[in-house]
């Protein structure tokens, strides 16, 4: 059957990624006890942005990938590769002329005008921020020698290279499949056309045609069919706990503010007159409604801001909830595992199991917020298109 190899894969999947976890922390779990493990720092190490993308640690041994970083602030566009942050653990120093002076300089009277870090805590933790560099010098500690300000920060991170590798993946499947179309008309679906073309005539039918109306789905359809596939292929990739996936794109909140801001300018700018009546002067309503105090008319406009804040929210919250419950299964490793290995061992078991069954269910969820997304669009320009008599 197709269902075992599927399982068997998931479940490889789930033991590579509670074992990155793991090497991630082994070092500090190993060491004395120096120190706890801390659950909610290592989830959201793994949920947030990051200038570099992780791919393993064990002990002293740390393999990421470093991205480049583009900052702009007086004046000055600085670019580097954030493997000068010696994976976060180090700031990064720069003379008067911009250019990044090399750790062993710096016992030699360098002259340093200025220093970067990735933000330890605070309001902007995980971000870039100015050091006070002579604090660096004294303490060789970011936290003492993080100061309030803040760059322009243009850098390519880790959801920004997760986004362009899931464009290239999906426009690339896209047109392997009209390919197959143009090459295979009036034949039998094959291959990546049998696979997609169910998903596509259901956005067609059920989404699109239903909740927009047969005269006027066709021009939405591309887009509908854009946001399903973009955020249920990221959702998804999101799952993979390795390079290329375990980004948390679509639980990043700046991506799905953008997908609800292109549902929110379509649906307002598509907008027929009697949706404007509707907002401004709603029909049936008391005139004491709309007068002195334009009751129903100011409610109306602020469900045009609510609709798109509800869509971002949604699938920002679903998708980020379920990566934090995985992780929270797996940090019951470490968490008991500091009490005594023995409890550590035995709680593993239980937490891989539920962290089994919650991919599953997590894949079962990406498929749903992609539909709820796709779905609420297109009630939103079939209310906006609608002609009334």
């Amino acid at each position: 059957m197709i269902i075992r190899p599927v399982q068997y894969f998931l479940v490889a999947l789930m033991f590579l990624f509670s074992g990155s976890v793991f090497a991630q922390h082994v070092e500090e779990n190993e060491s004395a006890h120096e120190e706890s493990f801390n659950a909610g720092e290592m989830i959201l190490e793994h949920v947030i942005d990051a200038y570099e993308w992780h791919i393993l640690t064990y002990g002293d041994f740390h393999l990421s990938i470093p991205l480049p970083i583009i900052i702009y602030s007086d004046g000055r566009l600085v670019t580097f590769m954030s493997s000068a942050f010696h994976h976060g653990h180090t700031p990064a120093l720069f003379d008067e002329n911009n250019k990044l002076i090399q750790a062993e300089d710096i016992d030699h009277n360098q002259t340093i005008a200025f220093g970067l870090a990735v933000m330890k805590e605070g309001a902007h933790k995980g971000k870039l921020g100015y050091i006070n560099t002579e604090k660096y010098i004294q303490h060789h500690q970011i936290e003492e020698a993080v100061e309030a300000g803040v760059p322009y920060d243009f850098s390519i991170t880790k959801n920004v290279v997760s986004l362009w590798i899931s464009l290239i993946l999906i426009v690339l499947i896209f047109v392997i499949v009209a390919k197959s179309y143009k090459t295979r008309k009036g034949m039998a679906p094959k291959g990546l056309q049998s696979m997609l073309e169910p998903f596509i005539v259901f956005i067609r039918d059920d989404i699109a045609k239903a909740s927009i109306g047969e005269k006027k789905y066709e021009k939405y359809l591309p887009y509908l069919l854009t946001i399903f596939f973009f955020i249920f292929f990221n959702n998804l990739f999101g799952l993979v706990p390795f390079f290329p996936g375990g980004a948390n794109l679509t639980g990043n909140i700046a991506i799905t503010m953008v997908l609800a801001l292109f549902t929110f300018v379509i649906t307002n700018v598509s907008g027929k007159k009697a949706y404007w009546i509707h907002i401004v002067n709603t029909p049936g309503v008391p005139w004491w409604l709309k007068i002195p105090i334009p009751l129903m008319p100011i409610v109306e406009l602020v469900g045009l801001i609510t609709k798109p804040f509800v869509l971002m929210v949604r699938l920002f919250a679903n998708i980020t909830a379920g990566h934090i419950i995985v992780l929270g299964f797996i940090s019951l490793i470490f968490i008991f595992g500091n009490m005594h290995p023995a409890i550590g061992y035995g709680v593993s078991i239980v937490s891989i199991a539920f962290t089994i069954f919650l991919t599953f269910l997590e894949i079962l969820v990406a498929l749903i917020q992609a539909y709820v997304f796709t779905l609420l669009s297109a009630l939103y320009f079939g209310a906006a298109t609608e002609e009334h008599h």
